[in-house]
Order: C-alpha cells, then structure tokens, then sequence
C-alpha cells in the first residue's frame, strides 16, 4: 500500500533498515528542497470524494502490534476489517479480521490483546401502510454508532454493551469511549444515555461486552474526563450545544464544584489534555486575562486555580497536548510553518525534526501513538498535498513504513502550496496560504476566507483548495487579523472590525498573490463558509470591480439581526455566548449605523457579481433566515443570485454525496464567471 508522497519518498519508504539512527535520519535527503517534480494531469472532481482507503492505525501500548482499520467498501455498500501488523516486522505479511458491513471511524487499543472499533451500521426502518390507503411510506435510513472489541490473535469479536438488548435496540449513539484504563486491560469506561435522557458512565468488560454502571450525570452531561478510571472533570451542555459548564471533583470528594463556564464552537478557551505529574492536579489548555497565549498548565482539582504555563510558544496558541499511550504529558503542540512540537524531552524533539525533513518539510507529522518505551511511533502525515497516510517509526529498528491512507491521491497531479507574508496597507503583516493548480501555470484565483473567525487556516489538507485548483485555478486562504492561533493580541484587532479591517486584510493578500504570481486580476472568485461567507459577501459589496462570483455557505448577512437572535436563544446564565458576540461584532447600543454599514444585506445593491448561497435547513449556529434575507435583497435589486437549501442538515455538516453535488455547482458558477 502506498501513500499520495512522491515517488521518491515511496521508493523510500519501501526499504527496509533505511535509517542509521537519528543523526543519518537527519541527514537523509529523500525529497531535496526546491527540486522539480514531473506535473501530471489533474484531477477529475469526482477522485476527491471516493471512499477512503484507511480510516486509523493504532499502535498497542507495548509497541509489538499495529492496527489499521481498512474500508472496502463503498458508500452505498459498507464493508471493512482490521488489519494486524507484527511490528517487529512491518513489512511482513498482515493478518485480516472482518468486521463485515460497517463503517470503522476510529481504532484503538484496550490491551495489548484487543482493539476496540467505533463502527457506524446503517439501518432502516420497515416500511409501513398509511391508514385508510393501499399506499405505503417507504422505510427510513438511520445510521447507528457501536464499539466493538476485537482480539487481534483470535478474531473474537464482542459488541460492548451487549448485555443490554434493550438499551442497544432504543440508543443509535453507544461508542464514546472515556478511557482505556491503561492500568486495567479488561476494562473501558464508555459514556451512554440512560432512558431518562441522562448521560452516564459505565464500566465495560472488552472481553465479554458487559457493562456496569459507575455514576450518572446531570441534565445537559455530556462527557467526562477521568484519571486513573477516576471521574475528576465533567462536561454539561447548554440546552443550544453552545456553552459548556466544566464541573470538578477531586479524588475522595463526593461533590461536584463549578470550575468554569467556557464556549463550545467559538474560540473555545480551554481543554482537556491529561493528569499531570503531580496527585491531584490535571493539565489542561488555558489562558489567563492578561495573557496573550493559550498554553498548557496545571489545574488544581481541589482549588480549581491554575497553575503557570508549561512550554509555551510566543505568538501561537497551544492547538494540543501530546501523551503516550500509558498518559504521560510528551509536550505540546502548535502550527508555525507545519505542526510543531515543544517537547518535555528534548531527546523527541530530535526525531519529530528528522522526520519532517524525511517528508520534505511539507507535511504536518502528528504523533497519534507513543508506546510506553517511547521507542516506536505512528505518525499521521498530513500536508497541503497529501491527504494522510499514517506510518510507523521504529528508532531502534531505524524504519520509517507506511501502514494506511486515506486517499491514494498522486502530490504530482495536486497543487502544491507556499506560505505568503503579506503587509497590510496600515504597516502589519499577516500570513496566507496559496495554493497553485498543477502545473502552476498563471491563471483565475479563488480566495477562501476561512469561518470562526476567531479559528485559523493551518497548512494542512483541504478538499475544497484541491478540487478548485484542479480546475486550473489559484486558491488563497488568508489569516487576516481577527484570527485565533496567534495569540489573544493578533484576534483582538479584528473585533468590531468586521467589514473594514478584517475585508482589507484579504483584499491586501488578494493584491500581494496576484503581484507575487501574476495572476489575473480580471478573474477573482471569493467563497467561504460560516465567517467565511459573511467575507465572501461582503467582499462582493466593497469590490464590485474585484469579485466576478462569490459564494456563500452556512453564512451571517446582517449583523444587527444575528445579534438580536443571540440575545434571544442564549439561554446561559449572564449570556456569555451574546457578550461574545457583542465584543467581537459590536454593541448595538453603540455602534448601530456601523454594524449596518457592515452587514451585506442591507447593501446588496451594490453587489455586481453572481451570487450562490448554501444553508442548511436545520442550522442551529446560524439560522437560515439569514440566507434567505440576503437572497430576497439580492432579488429586490435585481442582482443574480440562486439560495440552495439543505435539508436535515446543521452548520455545513452534510454527509460527502451532497458536499460532491454542491462543489460541481460551485465549480460551474466560478467557471462561467471566469470565462
């Protein structure tokens, strides 16, 4: 099996003992920088949404096994089994488990024994007659989330929960694994509802699938956060899934205390990582008010105070902590140029630095499994051009070799990716990805302001920057201030700025790729989602002479209105979604004629470019009144414009077989617009 790397890191990858220890990995040049590759043909749209290949590898806490969960089957007809890897020798023969027609989306292993599948299972309700007629309803297609445990030696297969019949037959979702239990390989601990509608924790025998209940939650539960099989963080849900309530008990306490009130999808300020070293606390992401970095640190279970900042980086945000497979904090990690790590042991950050040069410098290696000897690694390898694929690092072996991917995708017929520093018109500099189309040859450029806004663009793989520079064009995805991973500093200079500053900063790396690449700056398309669609179409409204198409997804058109309706349906105490909104956006006490000024509704008349909005009927982040206010102004003053509803869908969550359908339609307005 091989990955979408280049030949030459294939033919790499293919022998065995190719590395003579750290210091030759470090020096092994496999794809030497700047050097040419041979372009061939793009992509049709449709290779970018076949099946995967491979859906995770999994290394087993000793190190001797691999796991990787193969799909072979195809949307329409579910099949997939696990395969097993003798670590000692990956290269050898793999034996095969199937787990018959399911869907695997995640893997891992309880034991050095077992490996415990999340499995989707498609169902469907029995057609029925409709009284008083001869006609029947067809039956409904649902979709169902299991666990299942597999010995990797044997093939046994057990359902976990399967002494429950009921509660199997009445719950779609029992696949939430809390934790391991690295201590105790016949036991997990697994969240699911009880018919109350109340969340709770269960202790399940991975051999035999029973299940013992432990504790229940409260009314919102959602998840919790154990050490050592111990319940010391809970998670409780507003009833609109924007605002997490974080509950604390410490080992030997009996109640739950308050530690914090912290938001779910917009610029989330705090997360789990793992215990600590030290009884009684627990690690966690955060940020104190006077700090501009998110960092890892210490929180104590008792006080809920949190302790000073572990490896922090200046100018980036923490994006995760890494731990091995028993739970020890390795370091954690941040994006600069690729994913990066600081390292609690200096001796990792030796080896994470080599094997990026194996890949170039162009991927992102995120460590996904340490054994406990912290000798051999799975790697998940990811980059603007590689699609993933996951390998195993053996530094006693001194083996680098591919076990999974997901798509078989050749780098050679993608487009290949730079990072842009790009000065802003008032004296600052902000970063932007460009993304050429194969071959690199000059061309249209579709921009891509991403969503949030306070998230980030990462270099990192992203089906929308392929399938549009597949069609010959540049696509640029640019970090304008406002923007999370650069420190609390970087996205405060975009609050109350949407519609001038945060705009001018895409318009700025729209004028710096043009001039750096000489492009054509009579064919420019502009299309995002959530954030990203309010850019899009505001961007149509400031540059009538700039945006030849613009398309918008799940998108906010009118600012005043949004905000009303976070007033209305935050239902927290002290509101803290709607004072959010209110600092980012503007308060309308305040700023009333700017936020109307900013808010593309109420100017569609000055939009003179063909519009395509995308909105799922179901939206609970963003209503979908919003698009339809904004198709009905566009129609009032005559503009062009198509409003493509999405039913049974929430926030741009819609299953491949729509996104396919959807980017064909994008791709045709971009393409008549550039004609």
């Amino acid at each position: 099996m091989q990955s979408g790397i280049s030949k030459a890191a294939r033919a790499a990858l293919s022998r065995r003992g190719l590395l003579a220890g750290t210091a030759a990995l470090a020096g092994v040049a496999v794809l030497p920088s700047g050097a040419a590759r041979a372009q061939g043909a793009a992509y049709p749209l449709s290779e970018f949404f076949k099946p995967t290949l491979s859906s995770g590898a999994a290394l087993s806490p000793s190190g001797n096994r691999i796991a990787v969960a193969q799909n072979l089957g195809t949307d329409e007809e579910l099949h997939s089994a696990l395969e097993f890897i003798d670590a000692a020798d990956p290269e050898g023969q793999r034996s095969r488990i199937d787990l018959g027609p399911v869907l695997v989306s995640s893997i891992s292993w309880a034991s050095d024994d077992r490996v415990l599948a999340s499995v989707i299972l498609r169902g469907e309700t029995r057609a029925r007659s409709i009284a008083g007629s001869n006609r029947k309803v067809e039956g409904v297609e649902y979709y169902m989330r299991r666990v299942v445990s597999v010995n990797a030696a044997t093939g046994d297969v057990v359902v976990l929960f399967s002494d429950q019949r009921t509660r199997m037959r009445n719950t779609f979702d029992m696949g939430r694994i809390i934790d391991l239990l690295p201590s105790d390989p016949e036991n997990v601990l697994m969240a699911a509802w009880d018919a109350d509608g109340v969340m709770a924790l269960y202790k399940v025998n991975v051999n035999t699938g029973s299940a013992t209940r432990i504790e229940r939650g409260a009314t919102g539960t959602y998840h919790w956060r154990t050490v050592d099989g111990v319940p010391v963080l809970r998670h409780d849900m507003n009833s609109r899934g924007t605002v997490e309530t974080i509950m604390v008990r410490a080992p030997g306490e009996t109640e739950w205390k308050m530690a914090r009130r912290t938001r779910v999808r917009e610029a989330p300020d705090f997360s789990w990582v793992g215990a600590g070293e030290t009884p009684g606390k627990v690690l966690v992401t955060a940020r104190f008010d006077n700090e501009d970095v998110q960092s890892v640190r210490e929180m104590d279970l008792t006080t809920t105070a949190l302790g000073p900042p572990l490896n922090a980086r200046p100018g980036r945000d923490v994006a995760f902590g890494l731990r091995d497979s028993a739970g020890n904090y390795l370091g954690a990690a941040y994006y600069g140029d690729r994913l990066e790590y600081e390292f609690v042991d200096p001796a990792l950050a030796a080896h994470h630095r080599a094997l990026n040069r194996f890949f170039d410098n162009s991927c992102n290696v995120h460590f996904t499994d340490v054994d406990q000897a912290r000798n051999r690694f799975i790697a998940f390898v990811e980059g603007p051009a590689e699609p993933g694929a996951w390998f195993f690092y053996d530094k006693t072996a001194r083996a680098i070799v591919n076990v999974g991917q997901v798509r078989e995708l050749d780098p050679t017929r993608l487009g290949a990716s730079e990072v842009l520093q790009v000065r802003t018109r008032d004296g600052e500099t902000i970063e932007a990805y460009l993304t050429a189309p194969p071959g690199g040859a000059a061309g249209p450029l579709v921009v891509l302001p991403h969503g949030g806004p306070e998230v980030r663009d990462t270099p990192s793989w992203d089906r929308q920057v392929q399938v549009l520079a597949a069609q010959g064009w540049w696509v640029l995805r640019p970090n304008f201030r406002g923007s999370a991973g650069y420190g609390q500093s970087f996205a405060q200079k975009g609050w109350t700025r949407w519609g001038d500053l945060m705009q001018d900063d895409i318009e700025d790396a729209v004028a710096h790729a043009i001039s750096a690449r000489g492009l054509d700056a009579s064919k420019v398309g502009i299309m995002g989602t959530s954030y990203g669609a309010y850019a899009a179409l505001m961007g149509a409204v400031k540059r009538p002479d700039l945006y030849k198409a613009a398309i918008g997804i799940s998108g906010v058109y009118d600012l005043p209105d949004v905000l009303t309706w976070e007033d209305r349906t935050d239902d927290s105490p002290g509101q803290p979604i709607y004072e959010f909104w209110t600092k980012r956006i503007g308060d309308q006490s305040t700023m009333g004629p700017a936020l109307e000024a900013g808010s593309p509704r109420r100017r569609a008349g000055e939009v003179a470019c063909p519009v395509l909005l995308v909105h799922g009927v179901d939206d609970p982040v963003l209503p979908v009144i919003q698009s339809r206010r904004m198709r009905d102004a566009l129609r009032g003053a005559g503009k062009p414009v198509e409003l493509i509803e999405v039913d049974d869908a929430g926030h741009a969550d819609w299953e491949d077989a729509r996104e396919q359908e959807l980017m064909t339609r994008y791709v045709a307005l971009f393409r008549q617009a550039f004609a």
